[in-house]
């Protein structure tokens, strides 16, 4: 005969089945950072660049870390805001961007920089919620670049791979914040039109889109631009806002915070706005390309130069 389980029993188990799963997740938070040291690694190994040393690993990590935590702890306190928005038709996608910006904040004035120069900034677009709205384009060079372009003071959404929907909180916060996740390998057609389609209702709401078209992090490497952006841009009209993000060599080497205690000084990260250009339907993708790469990298030192000077002055 077939014994029957005590809902209150098959309810505690699955209680704890969830508390379960919940404490791996946020306890994920302490391992995945691994890999992003790892990757940003990667990008200061080439010869040409001054390796990353012991103190810049731990560095890496620790801003991993809490960019992990925070936004978990943030993403957790707004999922029943999230889920009850599904019902009544609103959402906490401003809530989240209100987390994303206070992490990045947190992350890049503990380990980076005491501040973000800005220059140029009698270019960027006017935070109206304009319709169409811009398209914003910069170099990507590390992963300080996500921290730092918040900075800017302005709510956007990104692209994103989607195997960063799992990581600890950071997924959870740009799912929250509807983001655009998209498969870079494989089968991708329908991710790709995905990543149009909510670009282009995002551009029509009035939320400027922002985009890396290098596609990836390269420090010793200017890689050409891929076609996303403009796509988005010359469908939408919207104008395009070309950014320089100048990461200096000493960035993750240096003593900062630690070096505060004693006087020491620390190189700001710096972003330059560039003048908008106006993307139409019928413009030459190739040459908007051209433009916003000649606009972008036209204020950021040749790499060789730049590390001939970081070593003499070493």
């Amino acid at each position: 005969m077939t014994m029957m389980m005590d809902p209150a029993d098959v309810f505690a188990a699955a209680v704890s089945v969830l508390k379960a799963a919940f404490f791996l997740y946020c306890a994920s938070a302490m391992i995945l950072p691994i890999p992003s040291v790892w990757q940003e690694h990667k990008i200061w190994a080439p010869k040409e660049l001054p390796s990353l040393c012991f103190f810049a690993h731990i560095k890496v990590f620790v801003f991993n870390v809490i960019w992990m935590g925070v936004t978990l702890i943030g993403g957790v306190l707004l999922v029943p805001k999230f889920i009850i928005g599904k019902i009544f038709g609103f959402d906490a996608s401003y809530e989240a961007y209100m987390v994303e910006n206070l992490t990045a904040h947190i992350c890049c004035r503990l380990f980076v920089c005491p501040t973000v120069e800005i220059r140029g900034e009698e270019n960027l677009p006017a935070d109206d919620a304009s319709i169409p709205a811009p398209v914003y384009v910069a170099n990507h060079a590390s992963q300080v670049d996500l921290a730092v372009v918040y900075f800017l003071g302005r709510r956007f959404k990104w692209i994103a791979k989607d195997s960063v929907r799992y990581l600890p909180g950071v997924g959870l916060i740009l799912t929250l914040g509807e983001h655009v996740f998209i498969k870079r390998t494989g089968k991708n057609k329908k991710s790709v039109s995905n990543l149009y389609q909510q670009s282009n209702k995002a551009i029509q709401s009035g939320l400027p889109m922002f985009f890396f078209p290098q596609g990836t992090r390269r420090m010793a490497v200017r890689l050409p631009f891929k076609d996303g952006a403009y796509r988005v841009a010359m469908e939408n009209e919207s104008q395009l806002i070309p950014i320089s993000i100048h990461i200096p060599l000493s960035c993750w080497n240096s003593w900062y915070p630690l070096n505060l205690l004693w006087g020491g000084s620390t190189e700001n990260v710096v972003l330059t706005i560039h003048k908008p250009i106006q993307a139409k339907k019928d413009d030459d993708k190739e040459e908007l390309k051209k433009k916003t790469y000649d606009s972008i990298f036209s204020v950021l030192p040749l790499i060789g130069e730049e590390i001939t000077d970081y070593k003499k002055t070493k």
